[in-house]
């Protein structure tokens, strides 16, 4: 069996408060992440989800535990280079992750011109090329990201991304903020890209239904502690823990009404 691309052991964050006693959001989690995976996190707001896709991107340091990229072990805070350019990140808000003052070309360049030596004239080929993969016209290089909407701009959001060729893409709720169309478009665009890169997905969301048609494997958090994990099918037809069959029990059915 090939190693996975991604592992972490016993991952642990605690936050200090005024109040002297420390907050535990995420406690001894651990978690795997095959080449060409989508692994889905799902829990309630305040469960440690994007707590644990922080550490593990190196957004935030870790307070125990380590991760390992390809079976090297990274930095629990101040990573290379190197290191920071393996696992990317998608946010939550499409809008507000882009630089308002800022072309789209250049955004999509950013990583480009930070891990890659190229010359101009090879950014501007390789941008043309992203911007190909994720359904956005050419003439969009030119357009600041007000003059988008939510789904475009998410769609530059995984360009950038995209860019700095990493092996780990950790997606933090990129639905939640776009209407149900604009969310089905985006969930197929990021499996299309799976398919076609290989990439793995460390994927947070809240919206089963969104686990579902994306993931390979869930894992269900709960008060900073993993509750339940296995693969997608098991987890949503053969739920063990109470509060997993609480989540699937509340997702929403619709009623066909019935005529005569």
């Amino acid at each position: 069996m090939s190693e996975p691309v991604l592992e972490a052991a016993g991952l642990r964050k605690v936050y200090p408060t005024r109040a002297g006693a420390d907050f535990t959001a995420v406690d001894q989690v651990s978690l795997t992440l095959e080449k060409g995976e989508t692994l889905g996190i799902v829990g309630e707001s305040g469960s440690g989800k994007t707590t644990v896709a922080k550490m593990v991107a190196g957004m935030i340091p870790v307070t125990s535990g380590e991760t390992r990229l390809s079976g090297k072990t990274l930095a629990a805070s101040g990573r290379s280079k190197a290191d920071k350019r393996d696992i990317q990140y998608i946010f939550q808000d499409p809008v507000s992750s882009l630089n308002p003052r800022m072309k789209v070309r250049d955004i999509i360049a950013e990583p480009l011109k930070l891990y890659f030596k190229l010359s101009p004239k090879e950014i501007d080929a390789r941008v043309d090329t992203l911007l190909g993969d994720v359904g956005l016209p050419l003439e969009y290089r030119l357009r600041y990201p007000k003059e988008l909407s939510g789904g475009q701009c998410q769609r530059v959001g995984i360009a950038r991304a995209l860019a700095a060729e990493p092996s780990v893409i950790v997606c933090d709720e990129p639905t939640s903020a776009l209407d149900m169309t604009i969310q089905s478009q985006i969930l197929e665009l990021l499996k299309d890209l799976q398919r076609s890169k290989g990439v793995s997905y460390l994927f947070i969301a809240h919206g089963l239904e969104v686990i579902y048609s994306i993931s390979h494997r869930v894992m269900v958090m709960k008060e900073g502690k993993v509750v339940e994990e296995g693969e997608t099918a098991d987890i949503f037809h053969r739920p063990q823990h109470p509060y997993t069959q609480s989540l699937i029990g509340a997702i929403p059915r619709i009623q066909i009404p019935q005529f005569d």
